[in-house]
This record gives structure tokens, C-alpha cells and sequence, in this order.
């Protein structure tokens, strides 16, 4: 597809296209954590104020919401009402209700806005596009990155004045050109994003998309630009889901054809014959897993604990509204930080885990039914299990400011008749 046939088409698409391949430029502002709650809600009332004031000004949907978009709109809502009844029940005063819900508005809404935005008429294609930019600069730029750390220059050289505006923390406005790991003594690096995990968990999406660019060259940069930031980022969970996750996505895609159900079927008895050496292989498995960072995961699941126990005692319902930080043994970490569900069932108690939890459902239930038969599908196929396999390592509420061009996509791919305009 050339480029020209790609170049940005409307409002939406222009807005896109340059937020994320602009997204180093934006990342040196230290902007990023700002963009996408602006773009989001720009994109969304714009659409919203034409609709009202003129009806005529062409279409805004290909079709109306589909039933799991809507879903996931009542879930972030649902967080927004747990957040209030959690400050009121905690008595947590007005000022920090007013605070969480600015927060809420930077995060769990901007997972259904992106939904809905990609409902509009942004082009999958562009996306993958522009990712694969990202990828391809990436590349470029990664042996600058690297000298950095040879040269011992300064690991965060500045944090930008946007901090003031308000985040989770520095480091989501700071320009960090390497760290150290403080189990293993060597580097690892995070580029545009918070943490190095969180590296690892995008350039995840960054694969997903580079797989279904058309242009040979492009996929090519997409593929080795999201490959070498898993590498950078030394994530562990990240190289796992780079090959579990494209994996179930195909399988699952396919599971209603007769020669992957007869596979399946061959498969299953061979893991009946074997099951004890799996069984023993994957303990094994899991043992390295969980000694290759072995501070980091005693501090994972001392801050779960922590966190289904304080739920459990003290806000079941509803949760505690805010999050706390946890004591010494857990390195003073937020409690319920780290994984999704934990942080929900602490913050916003069980309404918020079925909040995240019951629009997931709907998502890949409706997505493997069409990923049958559609390509864009099984795209958001794909990425649904990736945010799902994210949820037990990372919170992405905070994250949602990175991974919405995931959502545009898994919001095109609902509506289910895209691909032939992509």
C-alpha cells in the first residue's frame, strides 16, 4: 500500500497519524502522559459538538457503537462511580474527589474514548503505519541510547516543567536515556515509556500491528524495531507474551476449521501422554521465571498480598478510593501497583474488577466469534489478550496513555467492517 493511499484523510486520522509518529518529539517535551487525554477528549467532543450543531457534516461512525464498545463505556463509568463512593465512604474530603477524578479522566476514561474513536473512520492500516514509524526510529535511534550508557552520561538528564501539570510521577515526564537493574547491575532501557516493562508491553502492540502492514519493508522495520525494544527492555513477561500471545491469537482464530480441530485433537492426546513432564516442564519454567528478577517478584506478591487482604478486611464492595503506599517490606511500592487486579480490587473494591473485568469478556468473546472469518478480527483478537495477559503485571489504568493505539484498533475491529477500507 503506498503512502499516498495512507496519508491521513480527516480530522481523526491527522491527529493520529502525528501523535504517534511524532512520538519521540513528544516524548523530549515530556508531553506524552499529556497527549493522550487531550487528543482523546478533543476528538470525542468535537465529534460530539457536530453532531449537535451539524448534523450534515458527514459521518462520524461507520455504523453505531457495537455492543461491546457500549459495555466498556457503562465498565469506565462504573470506575468513576466506585471512585466516588469510595472517597465518601473513606472520607477522603472533596479536594482529593476532585483530584481522583481528573485522574479517572486521564485514565480509565481514555480507554473508552479510544473505543469509540476508533469506531470513527481511522484506518487500522495507518495505525500499523505510523507504529511501524515509531519502530523504524526507534532503530535509529537505539545506538544513541546505548552510547549514553557506555559513556556513563547522566540516567535521566531532565524531567520536564509538564510535571506540574500533574501524573502518577516524574518518571512519566522524565527523559531517561538508560537504567541500571538494581538485582542484576546491568542496563535496561525504557525509551518513551515509564518503566522498562512498560517498554516491553508496547513494543508487544507495535508486533501485533507490524505483522499485518502490507508494505514488505515497512513490517520488516515494525518487526525488528519491536523485537530490539523487548530486548532493551529486559521484560520478562514481555518475552513471553511476544510468542504466547501471537500464538493463542492464531489458534484461537482458527479453532472452527476442521484441520486445526482435528490438530487440536491429535495435540490434546499427546498432552494426556505427556502431561507429568509438562507438568514438571512447566514448573521448571516457572522457577527460572521467577528467579530471573527474584527482588522483583518478592516485592509483586507481597504487594498482592497486602492488597487482597486490606479489600478483603476493609472496603470489599467498593474499595478504598485512593491508592496507598505500602510499608517497608514491600520497599514503600503502592499497594495493589503492578497488577490490575489486585490495584482495582484495593482502589475500587469488587464494582471495580467486574468493571474491568466483565467489558474484557465481551471484547474477546465477540472478537473470536468474528475472527473466524475477519483479518482486523483477529488483529484485536490479538491485543485483547495481550492487555488481558498485561493485567498481571502492570495497572493499565496509568498505562492507557501508551496503549490507546491498541484500542483504536480493538475499537475497529467491533465494528467489524473495516477491512476493506484499510
Amino acid at each position: 500500500m503506498d503512502t499516498q493511499t495512507l496519508a491521513p484523510q480527516n480530522f481523526e486520522e491527522r491527529v493520529v497519524w502525528v501523535a504517534l509518529t511524532w512520538t519521540y518529539v513528544f516524548y523530549l517535551c515530556g508531553a506524552l502522559y499529556v497527549l493522550a487525554p487531550v487528543i482523546a477528549w478533543v476528538i470525542v467532543l468535537r465529534r460530539f459538538g457536530l453532531w449537535i450543531f451539524d448534523p450534515d457534516s458527514g459521518p462520524a461512525f461507520r455504523r453505531s457503537l457495537p455492543g461491546p464498545v457500549i459495555v466498556w463505556i457503562l465498565g469506565m463509568l462504573v470506575m468513576l462511580l466506585a471512585l466516588w463512593v469510595g472517597h465518601v465512604q473513606q472520607e477522603l474530603g472533596i479536594a482529593k474527589l476532585i483530584k481522583s477524578s481528573i485522574g479517572w479522566a486521564k485514565g480509565w476514561a481514555l480507554i473508552a474514548l479510544f473505543l469509540v474513536i476508533g469506531c470513527m473512520n481511522v484506518r487500522p492500516q495507518l495505525v500499523y503505519r505510523a507504529t511501524n514509524i515509531v519502530c523504524l526510529q526507534t532503530m535509529i535511534l537505539a545506538p544513541v541510547f546505548v552510547f549514553a550508557w557506555l559513556a556513563g552520561l547522566p540516567q535521566t538528564p531532565y524531567v520536564s516543567p509538564l510535571k506540574l501539570i500533574g501524573g502518577p510521577g516524574p518518571e512519566f515526564f522524565a527523559v531517561s536515556l538508560y537504567e541500571i537493574d538494581p538485582g542484576s547491575g546491568t542496563p535496561r532501557w525504557r525509551l518513551f515509556t515509564p518503566w522498562a516493562p512498560a517498554l516491553g508491553f508496547v513494543a508487544n502492540i507495535f508486533f501485533v500491528f507490524a505483522l499485518r502492514e502490507k508494505d514488505l519493508r515497512w513490517k520488516v522495520a515494525g518487526i525488528a524495531g519491536s523485537i530490539l525494544m523487548i530486548l532493551m527492555s529486559q521484560s520478562r513477561l514481555a518475552l513471553v507474551a511476544l510468542v504466547g500471545v501471537s500464538l493463542a491469537a492464531f489458534f484461537l482464530a482458527r479453532m472452527t476449521r476442521p484441520g486445526y480441530l482435528v490438530a487440536g485433537g491429535i495435540s490434546l492426546s499427546f498432552v494426556g501422554l505427556l502431561g507429568v513432564q509438562l507438568v514438571e516442564g512447566f514448573e521448571r519454567f516457572w522457577s527460572a521465571f521467577r528467579a530471573a528478577r527474584a527482588d522483583s517478584t518478592r516485592v509483586r506478591e507481597a504487594l498482592a498480598r497486602i492488597a487482597v487482604d486490606r479489600w478483603r478486611s476493609e472496603a470489599p464492595v467498593w474499595g478504598h478510593g485512593v491508592v496507598e503506599r505500602g510499608p517497608h517490606l514491600v520497599e514503600y511500592m503502592p499497594i495493589g501497583s503492578h497488577h490490575s487486579w489486585y490495584g482495582l480490587l484495593f482502589v475500587k473494591g469488587i464494582a471495580g474488577f467486574l468493571a474491568l473485568a466483565v467489558p474484557l469478556a465481551c471484547s474477546f468473546l465477540d472478537l473470536l466469534a468474528k475472527a473466524q472469518s475477519s483479518a482486523l478480527a483477529q488483529t484485536g483478537l490479538a491485543l485483547v489478550i495481550l492487555l488481558f495477559a498485561y493485567t498481571f503485571g502492570e495497572n493499565l489504568e496509568i498505562l492507557a496513555y501508551l496503549f490507546w493505539p491498541a484500542l483504536l484498533v480493538i475499537g475497529a475491529a467491533h465494528c467489524g467492517d473495516v477491512e476493506d477500507r484499510a
